[in-house]
């Protein structure tokens, strides 16, 4: 497995080139991917921001908006949502799908300066995509940052499974299937990415204790997806 990295070594640059590249075929082949999964994994990360009626939530690396759509209904139209992403091409689908929901914002911007002040939102939230991140602990950091005192910090993420047979099995079908399903829709060089990119990735109990080295309070997490996945949540100190 190799060690534990701090930070995605691909430059940010092309990450952002490459989710570009995929966002026309990103949201189906994640449901291929995940066997449909994924719809209950977000269902779980809004059930655990303790989001109500009329908050505001940032949603960190956004993608094409899948979450950020899931965190719209939780706030409600009284509500607000803001989804960042550095990739213009997955904003430009995400903005095309949620043009109408009114309280949803997309904005192009960098995880670890987010466009946005200091305790503005009630949580924050990052699904699959803290592995981009050139700094985990940094993005952590940001996001405590512009939540406001009692509110809460959500990752949703790949880890690797328990017991380590599985987690080796896991590991060799993920690097073995991805790039497969990519190549159905002529993206195979980027789906060799996402299963390389959870290589050396920190571990479900170390990413707890990165968010703890970040600032947060009360981190917690449980393990979905067959314990391919984990749900991490954190407090901003009151």
């Amino acid at each position: 497995m190799g060690s534990m990295r701090d930070g995605n070594e691909v430059p940010g640059d092309d990450v952002a080139r490459m989710f570009d590249e995929i966002a026309p075929v990103y949201d189906r082949l994640n449901t291929l991917m995940t066997l449909g999964l994924d719809r209950g994994w977000r269902r779980a990360a809004v059930a655990a921001t303790g989001l109500s009626s009329g908050g505001a939530v940032a949603d960190i690396a956004c993608g094409t908006g899948k979450l950020t759509g899931s965190l719209a209904e939780a706030v409600g139209p009284f509500g607000r949502v803001v989804g960042v992403d550095l990739s213009s091409g997955m904003l430009e689908r995400a903005q095309a799908e949620y043009n109408d929901v009114v309280q949803v914002q997309f904005r192009l911007g960098d995880a670890l300066a987010l466009p946005l002040g200091d305790n503005e939102v009630d949580a924050a939230t990052i699904a699959f995509g803290l592995r981009n991140l050139p700094d985990f602990e940094a993005g952590f950091r940001e996001m405590r940052r512009v939540v406001r005192p009692g509110g809460r910090v959500v990752c949703l993420e790949l880890t690797t499974p328990r017991p380590r047979w599985w987690g080796r099995l896991f590991h060799a079908a993920f690097r073995r299937t991805a790039p497969l399903a990519g190549s159905v829709y002529g993206r195979t060089h980027a789906y060799r990415y996402l299963p390389a990119s959870l290589e050396g990735f920190p571990d479900a109990a170390q990413l707890a204790g990165m968010m703890r080295a970040a600032g947060l309070v009360d981190v917690s997490y449980r393990r979905l997806g067959l314990g391919t996945v984990a749900l991490h949540r954190g407090t901003v100190e009151a």
